[in-house]
């Protein structure tokens, strides 16, 4: 068990770096909207080319995070219902629900991302719209972020097992991770009470 302990930290950390990375993409496209849209009445031009960017970039954010949402617990669940069970029996509707659910459903979409992605990639798709991209780039963040899911969803199985046979803490505890703000925050009140 150690040894899948020590894989499930190796996964974890994996996405952890590209969704802490990944999520800078949201400013990304915050500003390309906002030149576009400055571009766009200052000097009545504009690009179909910025919108599909702005939508590759969301769609990277969204398939490359799904696995750093499962890891911190932050994916939607019916709390209502589990939330009446013990934390051993929610333990066993997640095993449940990974292995029957969410590997099956990976595998679907993983089977039938791949060759939708290499023939956009052979043939050098691109974008209906006059002044559009290539469209493989966007077609690779499926199967990409379905393998990061995928990843997570076998580490979530391997502490779930873990805790259920006493070796490990709740993985149903949310980790908190104090933010930025957070920290700034704090350290402002730490010098408010150090002056006076």
């Amino acid at each position: 068990m150690k040894a899948m302990l020590a894989l499930s930290q190796l996964i974890d950390a994996l996405n952890e770096r590209i969704g802490r990375t990944v999520t800078w993409l949201i400013l990304a496209a915050v500003v390309i909207s906002a030149v576009n849209a400055i571009v766009r009445k200052a000097f009545d031009m504009s690009s179909n080319a910025f919108l599909e960017i702005q939508w590759y970039l969301f769609s990277a954010v969204f398939l490359l995070c799904a696995g750093w949402t499962l890891l911190r617990n932050e994916h939607i669940r019916i709390d209502v219902v589990l939330g009446r069970f013990s934390r051993r029996a929610h333990t066993w509707v997640d095993v449940f629900g990974t292995i029957f659910f969410l590997f099956p459903m990976v595998a679907l979409i993983l089977y039938e991302s791949w060759p939708w992605f290499t023939r956009a990639f052979a043939s050098g798709e691109i974008s209906g719209s006059a002044g559009g991209l290539i469209l493989w780039p966007a077609k690779a963040l499926v199967p990409a972020g379905f393998v990061l899911l995928g990843l997570q969803g076998v580490s979530e199985l391997i502490k779930r097992i873990a805790f259920l046979r006493g070796l490990g803490p709740d993985p149903l505890d949310k980790v908190h991770v104090k933010s930025a703000e957070e920290e700034l925050a704090e350290e402002i009140l730490k010098q408010r009470g150090e002056a006076a």
